[in-house]
């Protein structure tokens, strides 16, 4: 019955993306068999309607609107272009096909599709999400495979072919890749009571090594830096499905710190999509406190890091304590650290002793 119940849930959020679509389509066929010029108005993704919500968690767009018209000349060709995007997307849900943001580039050419390079082909993207109110993920157009996930959980595949089958994710001892498959997944059973996000594959496959997984019950997610949209909506789906509790750990500098707070609240970039926060994850380290606590091996911070802490601090989602308390901390000590320098005390003295203390002092 749950195998059933699955497979219709997945085809019916394809139906009302194809639906979307095709009003999308129709819409502007009506525009042209009435003589008028076809126009579409969207969200403005500009920095000036882009606001933190407070009450969300995280940014949202704000009511501005603007208007392409194939009437305006400098409009014609982001207008054809996002026509296009918006016909390759039905084409790819339709058809059950994924592709990634870079293929996405390269097929335009074959329907004699210009773009100057892939930064605006994924701009048009993001522009077909902000007018459908639908992700890219939904159209089946996926980022570069690059996260991974490891740990008891037990997933259902709903993709074609695959409807039914179970993996679970402890079967590949390097983690299993967070694709298109894996995020469409159900998730089945779990003895987890924890996720423990990553920031960098060496620390990742320690964790693996020292069997974190088991002496702290937890599913470990390495982000590969910032995390892609799709693993930060896997994330989110661990924590409100399974109400798994997330902490993340990190490099000890500004720019560890935003790869966890857009785990947390998101980024400006996504202000036109939900789901892909979790708002009550934890940062749970490398902090700057750490590096004087624990005696690390550290860098000095450079001009750009601290350039970066300044932005940091105006910004409304590091009001928190623990934000302001660390962004004051790596200003005052003028130093950065590595996740790797627990190293200096032994292979496995981050996880027999540093990571214990840190999830007592976050959990």
């Amino acid at each position: 019955m749950k195998n059933r119940e699955i497979e219709i849930s997945v085809k019916e959020r394809r139906k009302e993306v194809l639906r979307n679509l095709r009003r999308f389509g129709g819409r502007l066929y009506n525009q042209m068999e009435k003589g008028i010029f076809p126009r579409i108005r969207m969200p403005s993704r500009s920095t000036e309607n882009i606001f933190y919500s407070p009450e969300l968690r995280q940014y949202i767009l704000g009511d501005k609107t603007v208007r392409r018209s194939a009437r305006n000349i400098r409009h014609i060709r982001p207008f054809t272009q996002l026509v296009w995007a918006g016909y390759f997307a039905s084409e790819l849900t339709k058809n059950r096909k994924t592709s990634t943001l870079r293929d996405v580039y390269y097929s335009a050419q074959a329907y004699d599709m210009s773009f100057k390079d892939q930064a605006e082909s994924n701009s048009i993207v993001t522009d077909l999400e902000t007018v459908m109110g639908f992700s890219r993920e939904d159209f089946k157009v996926f980022p570069e495979e690059r996260s991974a996930i490891f740990g008891d959980l037990t997933i259902e595949y709903t993709v074609p072919g695959y409807e039914g089958k179970q993996l679970n994710l402890m079967s590949h001892p390097d983690g299993v890749m967070i694709g298109p498959a894996l995020t469409s997944s159900e998730f089945a059973q779990t003895r987890a009571d924890k996720v423990i996000a990553i920031e960098k594959g060496g620390l990742f496959t320690r964790f693996i090594e020292e069997r974190v997984h088991k002496k702290f019950n937890a599913l470990l997610v390495l982000t590969a830096g910032q995390a892609p949209r799709a693993t930060r909506h896997f994330i989110h789906r661990l924590n409100k499905e399974l109400d798994l509790p997330v902490f993340i750990f990190t490099d000890g500098d500004p720019w560890g710190m935003h790869i966890a707070m857009v785990i947390i609240s998101g980024s400006a970039n996504a202000a036109h999509l939900r789901e892909l926060t979790t708002p009550d994850a934890k940062w749970s380290g490398v902090w700057a406190t750490d590096i004087v606590d624990y005696k690390l091996p550290s860098d000095p911070l450079t001009e750009v890091d601290i350039k970066r802490l300044h932005e940091l601090e105006k910004d409304p989602r590091y009001e928190g304590e623990l934000w302001r308390r660390e962004t004051q901390k790596f200003l005052s000590i003028k130093k950065k650290a590595e996740q790797e320098a627990f190293s200096r005390y032994g292979l496995t003295y981050i996880v027999d002793e540093y990571l214990p203390a840190k999830l007592e002092e976050t959990d």
